[in-house]
């Protein structure tokens, strides 16, 4: 079983991966993260821990790790795993994000329709989040940069 979901988001993707690196900030725009950690580097073959809103921490590995391009993590569970993985594909108006979530192992038909209907209804919620975090920061930058007097240098003679 699988879920997707995606949305363009008007930054390069450097921008995105840089909030995706900050992993101990997921549920800053992840509404579906009440915690998230990682041990070492954000870098494929590091560990962390994720926790759910309801629920206990379940483990995670990173997998893949591409700078600006792609992340994916897995969380397994007895008879369970999860695949997360996240794409960024540059267009011209920006960046394409897609989410994407596989359900594997003999409990994958019990529990991927548990966690794979609010995933449904949960992934664009959370790359608009995303993307209202990604566009505001970078909207917030651009306006403390107008808003700096320049410096001029005037040459004497």
């Amino acid at each position: 079983m699988q879920v997707e979901s995606r949305i363009t988001i008007a930054v390069p993707p450097e921008k995105i991966f840089a909030i995706y690196a900050d992993v101990s900030n997921w549920k800053r725009w992840d509404p579906d993260t009440k915690d998230s950690v990682i041990y070492g580097p954000f870098q494929t073959g590091s560990k962390g821990k994720i926790t759910p809103p309801k629920g206990m921490a379940v483990p995670m590995d990173f997998v893949s790790v591409v700078p600006n391009t792609s992340f994916t993590v897995e969380s397994r569970i007895p008879l369970f795993r999860m695949m997360f993985e996240h794409e960024l594909n540059v267009t011209a108006a920006g960046t394409e994000v897609i989410h994407r979530v596989t359900f594997s192992g003999a409990l994958s038909f019990l529990l991927g329709r548990i966690v794979g209907n609010p995933l449904r209804t949960g992934l664009p919620i959370t790359l608009a989040s995303l993307k209202e975090l990604a566009e505001s920061d970078v909207a917030q930058a651009h306006a403390a940069g107008v808003s700096q007097p320049r410096k001029t240098t005037q040459a004497s003679t």
